[in-house]
C-alpha cells in the first residue's frame, strides 16, 4: 500500500522543524552566556523548565499502554545509565564546549553522531563495517577537520579544547543510542525519553547542589529565564516529540537524513544572530560533512536507529 501523502508531508515538516529547533539551543545558550552564566547554570535552568513537560509525557505514555511489563531492577539500572549518558553528561559537555567554539562547529561535531554509533557497534558488538561506511567515515571527518582548522585560524587555540568537549558530548550520546535499543522496545521511544530526562534532571540537580548555592540561580535577570524557558520548550521538548512523530511517518533513516538541516541552519543563524564569521572554507567543510553522514544515514547503511540529537 502506498504511504499516505499527507502523513508523509507532515513527517517531513516535523523532521525539518525538529532538526532546526534542536540546533537552535546553541544560539540560546550563547545568549545566556552573555549574562555571565556558564554551562552548568544553563544546563540547570534547561532541565528545571523542561522537567514538568517530560513528567507529563511519561505519565501520558504509561497510561496509554498500561499493559507493558513493569520495570525490573535491571531496567531501572539501565535507565539510570542512559539518563546520565544521554541527557546529563552529553548536554553538560556540549554546553561547556559552546563556551569556546562557534555554534556552526559545535553542530557539525554533534552531527557526526551516526559515525560514533557505527564505531561503537564495531568495537562493542563486533558489527562488520562495509567499505562504503568506511568511506562515509573518512569523508565526514575530513569535513570536520577542514572546518576545525578554519575556526582555529579565526578564533584561536581555545577552539581545540571546546571541540574536544563537544566531541566527548557526541560520544556520550552515541553510547546512549547504542545502549537504548532494548529499552525502546520495552518502553517505547517517548516513554524512554521522558524517563531518561527525569534521571538527567536529578543528576543535574545533584551536581549543582554539590558545587553551588542555588540562591543566585533564582535571582537572575528576567531575559535569562525567558531564554531558558524557550530552550526547554522549543529546543528540548518539542524537537523530541517532533522527531519521534517524524520517525513514525517516515522511518528513522529518512528522519536522520533531514537532520542535516541542523548544521546548515546553524551555519547561517550563527552568522546572522551572533555575528560569527562565515567563510567559503566553512561552507565547503559543512557540505563535505553532510555528504559523508548522508552516505552513512542511508537505510541500508545502518544497523542502529538514528533519532534526532539534543
Amino acid at each position: 500500500m502506498l504511504p499516505d501523502p499527507s502523513a508523509r508531508r507532515l513527517g517531513l515538516l516535523l523532521a525539518a522543524t525538529g532538526a532546526v529547533l534542536f540546533s537552535a539551543k546553541a544560539i540560546l545558550a550563547k545568549y545566556q552566556f552573555r549574562y555571565g552564566l556558564d554551562a552548568l547554570d544553563v544546563m540547570a535552568l534547561r532541565m528545571a523548565f523542561s522537567l514538568p513537560l517530560f513528567v507529563a509525557l511519561g505519565v501520558r505514555e504509561a497510561r496509554r499502554d498500561p499493559g507493558r511489563a513493569p520495570l525490573s531492577r535491571r531496567d531501572a539500572g539501565l535507565l539510570l545509565v542512559l539518563g546520565v549518558l544521554g541527557y546529563y553528561l552529553s548536554s553538560l559537555l556540549d554546553f561547556w564546549g559552546l563556551q569556546y567554539v562557534p555554534v556552526s562547529l559545535e553542530r557539525l561535531i554533534l552531527f557526526l553522531n551516526p559515525t560514533f554509533v557505527l564505531l561503537i557497534g564495531l568495537v562493542a558488538f563486533g558489527r562488520r563495517v562495509a567499505r562504503r561506511e568506511w568511506t562515509a567515515l573518512a569523508v565526514s571527518y575530513a569535513g570536520v577537520a577542514l572546518v576545525f582548522v578554519e575556526n582555529l585560524r579565526l578564533d584561536g587555540p581555545h577552539i581545540g579544547f571546546g571541540s574536544a568537549l563537544v566531541l566527548m558530548a557526541a560520544v556520550s550520546y552515541a553510547l546512549y543510542l547504542a545502549l537504548s535499543g532494548q529499552m525502546i522496545a520495552r518502553l517505547g521511544p517517548l516513554r524512554l525519553v521522558a524517563y531518561a530526562m527525569v534521571v538527567s534532571t536529578a543528576a543535574t540537580a545533584v551536581h549543582y547542589l554539590a558545587l553551588r548555592d542555588v540562591a543566585p540561580l533564582l535571582s537572575l535577570p528576567a531575559p535569562v529565564y525567558v531564554l531558558a524557558l524557550a530552550n526547554a520548550v522549543f529546543c528540548t521538548f518539542l524537537p523530541v516529540t517532533f522527531t519521534m512523530g517524524a520517525v513514525a511517518r517516515l522511518g528513522a533513516g529518512q528522519t536522520a537524513q533531514l537532520s542535516a538541516l541542523g548544521p546548515v541552519s546553524l551555519l547561517f543563524l550563527g552568522g546572522w544572530l551572533l555575528g560569527e564569521p562565515i567563510t567559503p572554507v566553512q561552507v565547503l567543510g559543512t557540505a563535505v560533512v553532510l555528504a559523508g553522514v548522508w552516505l552513512l544515514a542511508r537505510p541500508a547503511a545502518n544497523s542502529l536507529p538514528l533519532p534526532g540529537r539534543g
